[in-house]
Formats: structure tokens, C-alpha cells, sequence
């Protein structure tokens, strides 16, 4: 499956209203154009995102989308998705590729200049660099980098980056200016009064971007 991270969505289902909502929402924005969604309910029980992981996997699969799990190998594997996305102080990558096998996705946070230089970099299919701007999505996000570094880290990373934090349609042009691959995004769509709308708008914005790079 093609890993094309331009628009690539955080699905928090706390955000968009509960389980039947995001299962609504995640259907919307397929349809609309994200690239890649990922699955992270921090507040949630692991059985409950089981039960709503194994209800949107047949729908990225029909969309041809990736679907990701966030810091839960236990939970990518039992559902079956298509890869995990790690934070540093999670499981090694080296481990989640033994335990995921060689086909599937890794992703790997990268917040500070020296994350850059650890082990797992070599192993990870791409990066998740930020957070770019200020965002209350995270409680426990680093400071904002800001575009200045996302920049100076762009001419030093040989993997593809989706920038995160703070992203919205306002500053999506900046962050493709800046050399990123793609955007993640939370609030931008789980919180959109029309997430269809918030999605096409932001796909319309990336096009422009890339065109004009």
C-alpha cells in the first residue's frame, strides 16, 4: 500500500464525539481525501479501540488509505492495521518490527535535535516531526520547533516527514514551503463543524502548495 502522507489524519474519537461519530467521520474524510489515518484515544480502554479499530479498518481498506495505530503494537496487531506510529518513549523499533513483521508501516515521533540521531531513525518508514505550532491536542507535547527549525531539520532528514502541531488552512502552504512531505492534523477535521469540507479545503490548499514548490 502506498504511503502518501500529504494529508494525514489523527483521528481522535473523544474529539469528534464519541465512537459512532468518529466512525461517521472517519467516513467523511476518506471520502474527502485524507492519505492516512491514524487511530490515537489516549483516554480509551484498549478493548475499545479494538472494537472501533476492527470497524474502520474495512473502510480504509476500501479507500486504499493506511490505517495506523498509535503506540499500540498489541492493538495493530490484533486488529490487523497497517502500522504503528511510535513516540520515543515507546517500544524500540527494532521490537515493533520484529513483533509487526517486515511489511508494515513504522512511523516515529521526532520533537527535538536529538531524536535525530538515535537507532530507530534508520528503521522508521517515516517521521512525525513537531509539533510545528502551538497545540492543546497533546497535553504532553513538546515546545513548538516553529518553521525555522522544521526547515533546518528538513535539509537534514532522508525520510518522508508529516509535520504536526498547530496545523490548520491557515498555515498548511508554510509547512510544504518548509520541505515536509505532509500535514497531520487533529482538531483541523475531528473538530470541523463540516469535516467533509475542512478535509477538501485542506486537500484544495496542499495541491496548490505542491504546485507552486
Amino acid at each position: 500500500m502506498k504511503l502518501d502522507l500529504s494529508l494525514y489524519l489523527v483521528l481522535d474519537p473523544e474529539m469528534c464525539g464519541g465512537f459512532d461519530a468518529a466512525l461517521k467521520l472517519t467516513q467523511q474524510a476518506l471520502d474527502a481525501g485524507v492519505t492516512v489515518l491514524q487511530l490515537r484515544a489516549p483516554q480509551w480502554k484498549k478493548r475499545d479501540w479494538l472494537r472501533l479499530s476492527q470497524q474502520i479498518l474495512p473502510m480504509s481498506r476500501e479507500a486504499n488509505v493506511p490505517f495506523l495505530i498509535n503506540d499500540h503494537i498489541d492493538i495493530a496487531l490484533a486488529c490487523d492495521a497497517d502500522g504503528v506510529h511510535l513516540g520515543q518513549g515507546d517500544l524500540p523499533l527494532a521490537v515493533a518490527r520484529q513483533l509487526l513483521g517486515p511489511d508494515k508501516i513504522l512511523g516515529l515521533s521526532i520533537s527535538q535535535a536529538a531524536h535525530l540521531h538515535n537507532d530507530d531513525c534508520v528503521l522508521a518508514d517515516y517521521f512525525g516531526v513537531g509539533p510545528v505550532f502551538p497545540t492543546g491536542t497533546k497535553q504532553d507535547a513538546d515546545p513548538a520547533i516553529g518553521l525555522h527549525l522544521l526547515r533546518d531539520w528538513m535539509t537534514k532528514i532522508d525520510k518522508p516527514v508529516v509535520a504536526i502541531g498547530g496545523i490548520d488552512a491557515a498555515n498548511t502552504s508554510d509547512i510544504f514551503q518548509a520541505g515536509a512531505d505532509g500535514i497531520a492534523v487533529v482538531s483541523a477535521i475531528c473538530a470541523a463543524l463540516d469535516p467533509a469540507a475542512s478535509t477538501r479545503e485542506l486537500g484544495q490548499i496542499i495541491y496548490q502548495a505542491r504546485n507552486l514548490l
